[in-house]
């Protein structure tokens, strides 16, 4: 087996496994956003919101779909020796490699613009449908009680809010789920909120998260670098 063949088989199951983990991903994804309640009694139920189930549902879609085509231009072009689906194949991988990049800068580099952005749209949707929406509530509730922290920002961003112009208090995890929860002991309490608290989170696990990211990355380029090589290698053939 020469270098050029066993580079072009490698290729085809590479791919291959793309193709079916993409295919596996676009399937559940299909299975939760039309069975969630289904779903959720099989595997266990992370969550009871149906919000965070359609949300779920779609990221796998999407995700699966990226894969599936991924795979088979890879797979179907490494088999066929298809120039054009190979081309393609670098094309989508170079795509996906520099939304990455983009990403990862936008993220350290605008992390307080991002804290800017998410009050302006947040805090206002805390005001206007904690306490009033269902699922909004629940979605806020179990994060805030899981991650130990109060509203956005703080318990003030509770302020004027619908809650607090009914109820007269704070929810109770801004007090650390002591009751009533008025404005002395919040203060006293000093509950931090979500948004910090996330990011902390994030930043400790950021070694993790590097290493898969790179991991990721080195893929992709490995890939790029063998739909390449095949692409030239067609020319000499």
């Amino acid at each position: 087996m020469g270098f050029f063949t066993f580079i072009k088989v490698m290729m085809i199951l590479f791919n291959l496994a793309i193709f079916l983990g993409g295919g596996t991903l676009l399937g559940v994804g299909i299975w939760v956003k039309v069975d969630g309640e289904s779903f959720l009694s099989v595997f266990g139920a992370l969550s009871s919101s149906v919000l965070q189930v359609v949300n779920v549902s779609y990221l796998l879609i999407v995700i699966g779909a990226i894969l599936l085509v991924i795979g088979f231009l890879g797979c179907y072009g490494a088999q066929k020796e298809s120039k054009c689906l190979l081309m393609m194949f670098f094309s989508v991988v170079l795509i996906i490699f520099i939304a990455e990049v983009a990403a990862a800068v936008v993220a350290l580099v605008f992390t307080g613009l991002a804290e800017t952005l998410l009050t302006g749209l947040v805090t206002p949707l805390l005001k206007e449908k904690y306490g009033q929406d269902l699922q909004f509530t629940h979605i806020w509730n179990v994060t805030m009680t899981e991650v130990h922290c109060c509203g956005l920002n703080n318990y003030t961003d509770f302020n004027n809010s619908h809650w607090f112009e009914t109820h007269g208090s704070y929810p109770m995890q801004c007090c650390d789920m002591l009751e009533p929860c008025n404005s002395t002991l919040a203060a006293k309490m000093e509950v931090p909120g979500c948004f910090p608290q996330i990011l902390d989170e994030i930043r400790t696990n950021a070694g993790v998260a590097g290493g898969v990211a790179a991991g990721i990355a080195a893929l992709e380029i490995a890939a790029m670098a063998v739909s390449m090589y095949l692409y030239c290698r067609l020319d000499e053939k």
